[in-house]
């Protein structure tokens, strides 16, 4: 699942080196953080949040399949 959302949000980021994703286990959940230059929080984020939200559809199958709760946070 990290390696998803940080694929999703290298091929979007103009910066894709300063991308990084760090995973939190919870009690029953995985969170995911995800850091992204300051230049790119527009483009990964997305109008009206179309972007993080659709990142946010795909990590949620991910996690169904895996059998898992996450979710992602943009930091």
């Amino acid at each position: 699942m990290k390696a998803l959302i940080e694929y999703l949000a290298r091929a979007l980021a103009r910066h894709p080196d300063d991308v990084r994703v760090e995973e939190e286990q919870r009690s029953d959940r995985v969170v995911l953080h995800l850091y992204v230059n300051d230049e790119d929080k527009g483009r990964v984020i997305g109008r009206d949040g179309r972007v993080a939200n659709a990142m946010r559809s795909l990590l949620h199958v991910a996690a169904v399949r895996a059998g898992v709760r996450a979710s992602l946070d943009i930091e």
